[in-house]
């Protein structure tokens, strides 16, 4: 019998930091097998991205890339530069978990409650043979079903008869493989409309389960080297590589090092909200005032949470706000999935010049739009 498919939520709940723009949550690699088995279960949507220093790159030079990962609904630090920039600016992110660490940690479950794998995407050949080598092997994934539709276009690629495909193989988990930019646009379009309620872009999953390609060792993933192995495995992908290292450069010059010096002065842990009507039909409105940081932000969740309970425009007005954190900013980021998800509208007003460059440093100004920021993210 056919799983109703329950809709996608952005839970104003979880804990996630702000890093170079995007939310990433706070959370272990136990933490994330917990979640996708708990949403394969019960037939709650999740979208998991995997976010690495391309994807950071990408997601600020491309706005609806971007928004595939504020929809997500688990967003995993993929990446030990990205690893390096959290400790560095004091963030709670444990480790790396990376795409394909879920993947195999997933199939060290119980073999008799298997959480059921469709492979779509892939060179020709691979989808199939990762799907024969899962199931050779046993244990808590069993791959029902793959598919490998080639170069196709995004229009193509999301027919009706291919979401069919998919809903009739019974799958909880959809690995998708086409690339990262249209692997996140295939999901944003599709997830919605398929039953199965786990969905990820993990594109090397693929090829190392299908054994085309050999995953690093250990030691060289710990200590930040896989990029170094993929080439040597991959040579074509030392210009991706390449590109992403020049443009790093303005990162660590105009996001990084500002938070940590800011880091370095401790604020007071005071923060006034209020919660109003923004007049008739126009939402609400959330008064900020004082510092917002990672010990004070239960009062904004709820406030976030009351305001959003219906689908209805929100106002966010800052102006009697000093300064926020990357967790305060990662709530903020929140709300504006939920209104994204929604298609309700987001308004931030009032910043004063020292907060809109600290929201530009976070990697945030789409929020100021409103606010005159419209130029290039540093």
């Amino acid at each position: 019998m056919p799983r109703p498919a329950c809709p996608p939520v952005i839970d104003l709940d979880r804990r996630v930091v702000c890093l170079f723009g995007l939310p990433f949550d706070v959370t272990d690699l136990a933490g994330a097998v917990q979640a996708v088995r708990e949403a394969a279960r019960t037939g709650r949507r999740c979208w998991v991205s995997t976010p690495n220093l391309n994807f950071v790159i990408a997601a600020r030079e491309d706005a609806a890339f971007r928004r595939s990962v504020l929809l997500s609904q688990l967003n995993l630090v993929d990446g030990m530069p990205l690893v390096w920039a959290a400790r560095l600016l004091g963030l709670p992110v444990r480790e790396r978990v990376a795409g394909s660490d879920l993947f195999e940690a997933l199939s060290r479950g119980d073999p008799d409650e298997p959480v059921k794998v469709y492979f779509y995407g892939g060179p020709q050949g691979a989808a199939q043979a990762a799907c024969e080598r899962l199931n050779e092997r046993g244990g808590g994934l069993r791959c029902v079903g793959f598919e490998s539709p080639g170069f196709g276009t995004l229009d193509s690629m999301s027919t009706p008869q291919t979401r069919q495909r998919i809903d009739a193989a019974g799958a909880d988990f959809v690995v998708v493989a086409l690339g990262a930019k249209k692997g996140q646009a295939w999901i944003a379009r599709n997830h919605p409309h398929l039953q199965a309620p786990v969905i990820s872009h993990l594109g090397a999953v693929v090829n190392f389960e299908a054994g085309t390609v050999r995953r690093a060792p250990a030691a060289w993933r710990r200590f930040g080297l896989e990029w170094l192995w993929r080439i040597g495995q991959e040579p074509a992908l030392w210009k991706r590589y390449a590109r992403d290292a020049a443009a790093a450069l303005p990162l660590l010059v105009g996001s990084l090092l500002p938070l940590w010096w800011a880091r370095r002065r401790r604020a007071p842990a005071v923060l006034d909200v209020r919660v109003e009507p923004a007049g008739p039909s126009c939402g609400h409105r959330v008064r900020l005032a004082g510092w917002a940081r990672a010990d004070n932000l239960g009062p904004l969740r709820e406030a976030l949470k009351q305001a959003l309970r219906c689908p209805q425009p929100l106002e966010i007005e800052l102006s009697g706000l000093h300064d926020l954190d990357a967790e305060a900013m990662g709530l903020l980021l929140l709300a504006q999935a939920r209104q994204l998800l929604s298609g309700q509208p987001l308004r931030v007003s009032g910043a004063t010049p020292a907060l809109r460059r600290r929201i530009v440093q976070h990697g945030c100004a789409d929020l100021l739009e409103g606010e005159g920021e419209t130029g290039p993210r540093p």
